[in-house]
């Protein structure tokens, strides 16, 4: 399929991300040399940016204050070619931020502060009832990411709602802590989950010791689709009532962790917007995010 009839929308964060990185192992009360980077980012702004360096343009749905660095935000975008007109943009609360500090054995912490996204509620959801992007008559009907960002009571919403009744809906958590916000959508026809392990435990309140386990765990809690990896270890995609596929990543040298999920998010996205097989499409994701953990992909 071409990249110019693919029509996509990535709904969630768009937000400055703070990332403090040190090659040494820390613990509580650590002070270590490292970087400290501030870079556009967001589940969905991460997604729909890999998806428009693969040649796939995106609409972006989200909330960005109106204050300067909100602004440079909307402009990243643009500049980047992503569509930006549709973003909500709230007068009176600060653009967003996560920050987070990564050792050498990955992510130590992390805060998000999505309070504009959250408190905006339905309304970056418009341009999908009001005929911009979609209507109860003619619901959008192309692929849909969804970060869990989102507040429950909207992401309820949109588990039940007409208006997301034609689409490919795919899921991320976003992160462990907001896993439980995706539960409404296990029974949904049209929905795909993509979780890490810690995720998958989450939503299904119990322990896998595998990406396949945890696969088998969410299809039984009523997912209809789900993809789960494991850190450098065996990564699963299953449906219900088919064999799971697997796939084994490469050994690789661990640069950065931050993005890593969305970098393989959005890989698979793309082999499957091109009709690559279950296999294709995981190897292709799988060697994408190992590529992007061994700051190979120039990204």
């Amino acid at each position: 399929m071409s990249a110019n009839t693919q029509k996509i929308i990535c709904i969630g964060s768009v937000l400055w991300d703070i990332i403090g990185t040190t090659n040494a192992s820390l613990s509580r009360a650590s002070d270590e040399p490292g970087q400290i980077k501030m870079l556009p980012g967001g589940v969905a702004f991460n997604i729909a940016q890999k998806l428009c360096m693969l040649g796939y343009k995106s609409t972006i749905l989200t909330a960005i204050g109106k204050d300067p660095e909100g602004q440079a935000l909307i402009d990243r975008c643009k500049q980047i070619g992503l569509e930006a007109s549709y973003i909500f943009r709230p007068e009176d609360w600060p653009t967003d931020r996560y920050m987070a500090i990564e050792d050498a054995d990955g992510v130590v912490a992390a805060i998000a502060h999505a309070h504009s996204l959250e408190a905006t509620g339905d309304l970056i959801l418009k341009p999908l009832k009001d005929g911009r992007l979609g209507s109860l008559v003619k619901p959008f009907d192309g692929m849909i990411v969804l970060d869990g960002n989102l507040s429950d009571e909207v992401l309820e919403e949109i588990s039940v709602s007409p208006y997301f009744a034609a689409c490919d809906l795919r899921l991320c958590p976003a992160s462990p802590g907001k896993g439980k916000r995706l539960k409404p959508f296990f029974g949904n026809k049209n929905a795909t989950f993509y979780c890490n392990l810690q995720e998958a435990e989450i939503l299904c309140g119990a322990e896998f010791n595998t990406a396949e386990a945890a696969v088998l765990g969410l299809l039984s809690m009523g997912a209809k689709r789900a993809i789960v990896t494991h850190g450098g270890l065996t990564v699963c995609d299953g449906r219900a009532l088919k064999r799971p596929v697997l796939y084994a990543p490469p050994k690789i040298e661990v640069q950065r962790v931050t993005g890593a999920g969305d970098t393989f998010m959005a890989a698979h996205l793309a082999a499957e917007i091109e009709k690559l097989s279950a296999e294709e499409a995981l190897k292709q994701a799988v060697e994408a995010a190992a590529a992007f953990v061994n700051g190979k992909d120039n990204a």
